[in-house]
């Protein structure tokens, strides 16, 4: 656990995640969690430089030989899966540097597949499996049962709706590898967007048929950093590039996503103690103490965030409502995730027929795989990522933000306190959206940005409300509001 929030720490600092673990509040706060520079070797990070920047414009992008690749990655069957499976599955590798590959799901649409758009999903935290999370416990077409060796179908399957796409990055998390450890020295924001923006254009290569298709991507968590640098990359590549082919991304959209780290502090701060998780002494001494713009913090600061560890121990972070799992002896009160069914993914992975089925290379992977792989050498997260979200809405493209209401990780709260953050003129009034005659959840329309609430919903809010989940995708998709009544 302790190696999970050596992860965390990289992610955000907030104080419902300081209390799982025997890593020391003061250990958290140092320089490579705070700096938020970019510094990836021979790397230009575009993420942060200048239109006016030459340098920054464009990037060569190595395309492999992708002839007969696509038959070779279809999925005949799935150990344990249920009968009457009427779309087509793809897994296997993308070659996105010399000794770097990353490792991909891919499922279709059951119903018109040829017309459907394409959703690629993002899972948090730096070192998590967008694959072992998002399409096997949230968004995919099927769950795994309790026994950890069979499946059945999710209801509320994103598939119905688009084509989706689940690609374990960077190289080293999950079945995705580097066969240099010079490369792991290195990795971090800049270097992942590059590769994800590689392995996409290669995919498309391989799958000709779906480079025209309107592209969408989404996620929650670390996502924001994610989805928002891959956009970018993007939209710079189909401006600047020689590519024949522009990608044509159609919308972003971020599930209690960490994209400000000041905003996800105070929104995390402010959540904790208008839900009565800690103490005034506790809220009003952190205020007092603790000064963001420090590298290192004051021992006072840390005095104080680690003295709501007793108050808040047992309570899940991800959904405060939830229960918990202590599903083995010993084991932390919940999953990394705040999913007891990450155990079972855990276990159907680990079937080496599984493996086989989905075409991963274990032999290759020093390593065996789990939801999380702990990703030490992360050499760059910048502190906020909203200029590229500013950048992202005045080229038209979609951007949406959602929070689920019931988690204090990255709260809802920080959510408001980021957008409020773009100074942005309302276009549509707060309002309540509605899902089976009940209150799904809230949203205002901005000019060039969504902001939406799920109601009763934790982080993963496909996993949490599943059909509200749903609705909100198909909607965002559509560039239609949330239904009002």
């Amino acid at each position: 656990m302790a190696n999970i929030l050596l992860i965390l720490s990289i992610l955000f600092v907030v104080i419902s995640h300081q209390c799982y673990g025997s890593q020391p509040l003061s250990e958290f706060l140092t320089e490579k969690s705070f700096k938020g520079a970019f510094h990836a070797d021979s790397f230009n990070a575009l993420s942060l430089r200048s239109e006016s920047d030459a340098s920054a414009k464009a990037f060569a992008v190595h395309v492999s030989p992708q002839d007969g690749l696509k038959e070779k990655d279809k999925i005949d069957r799935l150990p344990g899966q249920p009968d009457g499976v009427d779309f087509n599955q793809f897994s296997g590798y993308v070659k996105v540097d010399c000794g770097r590959v990353l490792y991909y799901y891919f499922v279709e649409s059951p119903q018109d597949s040829s017309s459907k758009p394409l959703l690629m999903w993002f899972a948090g935290v730096p070192g998590c499996s967008s694959f072992g999370v998002g399409a096997w416990t949230e968004i995919g077409p099927f769950r795994v049962n309790k026994d950890g060796k069979t499946l059945y179908r999710n209801p509320y399957a994103w598939n119905s709706e688009a084509n989706l796409i689940f690609v374990e990055a960077p190289a080293g998390v999950g079945f995705s590898y580097s066969n240099t450890s010079a490369y792991y020295e290195r990795i971090g924001d800049t270097l992942t967007a590059y590769d994800t923006y590689t392995f996409l254009v290669n995919r498309l290569e391989r799958f000709p048929e779906y480079k025209n298709r309107d592209l969408f991507l989404a996620g929650e968590s670390y996502a924001g950093h994610y989805a928002t640098q891959l956009a970018q990359l993007i939209l710079r590549q189909n401006k600047y590039s020689n590519q024949t082919t522009a990608i044509n991304l159609k919308g972003v959209a971020h599930g209690n996503s960490y994209i400000d780290h000041e905003s996800s502090f105070y929104g995390s701060l402010d959540y904790a103690w208008r839900h009565a998780l800690i103490s005034d002494e506790i809220y009003n001494g952190v205020n007092s103490n603790c000064n963001l713009s420090l590298v290192i913090q004051s021992d006072s600061c840390s005095e104080y965030l680690n003295s709501n560890c007793n108050v808040t121990e047992g309570i899940n972070p991800y959904d405060i409502y939830a229960s918990l799992c202590n599903s083995t002896p010993g084991a932390a009160p919940y999953s990394y995730v705040g999913l007891c069914s990450t155990d079972y993914v855990s276990d159907y992975m680990e079937n080496p027929e599984v493996q086989i089925a989905l075409h991963a290379n274990i032999s290759t992977v020093p390593y065996p795989w789990k939801i999380c792989n702990d990703l030490k050498n992360w050499t760059d997260a910048p502190r906020t990522v909203l200029p590229i979200i500013t950048e992202l809405m005045q080229s038209g493209i979609q951007v949406w933000i959602y929070s689920g209401d019931t988690d204090s990780a990255i709260p809802v709260t920080s959510a408001k306190y980021a957008v409020n953050k773009l100074k942005l003129s309302v276009k549509t009034a707060w309002y309540p959206w509605y899902l089976q005659n009940e209150v799904g959840g809230y949203v205002v329309e901005y000019q060039n940005l969504t902001f939406v609430t799920v109601r009763g919903a934790g982080l993963f809010v496909p996993d949490h409300q599943p059909a509200r989940a749903l609705a909100l995708f198909t909607s965002f998709i559509n560039a239609q509001l949330p239904p009002s009544t």
